[in-house]
């Protein structure tokens, strides 16, 4: 809930604490966040064009992530240590991923950040102990200086001078990244979007000089899948954005069932860089 997350949350605004009174959020300054009935809290520092994933692209996520076909990713990410501090997922959806590292890890909070209000919407019910925020990743983000001691990233965007920011000087920075080989059996007969070869190199690049590689490793699995779960992986990645759900659904079906794709990720752990230009 957000009760347990407001610790770690700042002001969009003026960067002061935040209280909760009533169904709103206030900091000292006078600045009010009104809480929505679903649960989730607006911080967004000023207004963007970026909404997110929509809602039939986050049915199609919950749909498929529900089905436990990425469970060999949620496995990665437990097995990261975190320094002291909340559990932080940037670019969190519905807040899967973000869920199971909390059902592991009693002793932490987490917060959801999404520019999806419908992601938001399930994100807000994933944990007890979750609370979930709309902002935009590429703005300052609405987390205390240092207080998080675990960023996750899963196949979403990333700032690297504010995950720097708000990661504590023994935390740690999570990114799973696509390789081209993932989803290539689908990309081969449906209109998806490709990744581009050495994908974990140009991460590890783009991070730097904020953050130094730790360790990196390569996942590879294979998903045996029915018509409908297919359709859902399509739907719910970007290619959603410029291919209608029936015309997915058709070039789906064509294919023989139950349909064989292999899943291919880096999972690269990241530590922050003491030093940075600019300062921390």
């Amino acid at each position: 809930m957000l009760a347990d997350v407001l610790p770690y949350l700042v002001c969009p605004h003026c960067g002061g604490a935040l209280g909760q009174i009533g169904s709103s959020l206030r900091c000292a300054d006078g600045h009010t966040f009104d809480v929505a009935r679903q649960g989730y809290v607006s911080l967004l520092r000023a207004a963007t064009s970026f909404t997110g994933d929509t809602g039939a692209m986050i049915e199609a996520r919950a749909a498929f992530l529900g089905a436990g076909h990425y469970a060999s990713i949620v496995r990665e990410l437990l097995a990261v240590e975190p320094g002291p501090g909340c559990v932080l997922d940037v670019g969190a959806g519905i807040g899967h991923y973000l869920a199971a590292v909390l059902d592991a890890r009693a002793d932490r909070v987490g917060i959801a950040l999404d520019a999806a209000k419908p992601a938001l919407r399930r994100a807000a019910r994933a944990h007890a102990r979750l609370g979930a925020v709309l902002c935009d990743a590429w703005q300052p983000l609405p987390v205390r200086t240092g207080s998080a001691g675990l960023a996750l990233n899963v196949f979403a965007p990333r700032n690297p001078v504010e995950l720097h920011r708000v990661l504590h000087p023994s935390g740690r920075l999570v990114v799973v990244a696509p390789t081209e080989r993932h989803l290539g059996e689908l990309m081969s007969t449906v209109d998806m979007l490709t990744v581009a070869a050495g994908k974990g190199e140009q991460v590890s690049t783009r991070l730097a000089p904020y953050f130094t590689e730790e360790n990196r490793v390569l996942r590879e699995f294979t998903m045996t899948l029915s018509h409908r779960d297919a359709a859902a992986l399509v739907g719910m990645g970007p290619t959603a954005f410029h291919t209608d759900a029936d015309t997915i659904t058709a070039q789906v079906l064509a294919l023989p069932e139950p349909v064989t794709v292999t899943g291919s990720v880096t999972v690269t752990t990241y530590l922050p860089e003491s030093t940075v230009p600019g300062g921390r």
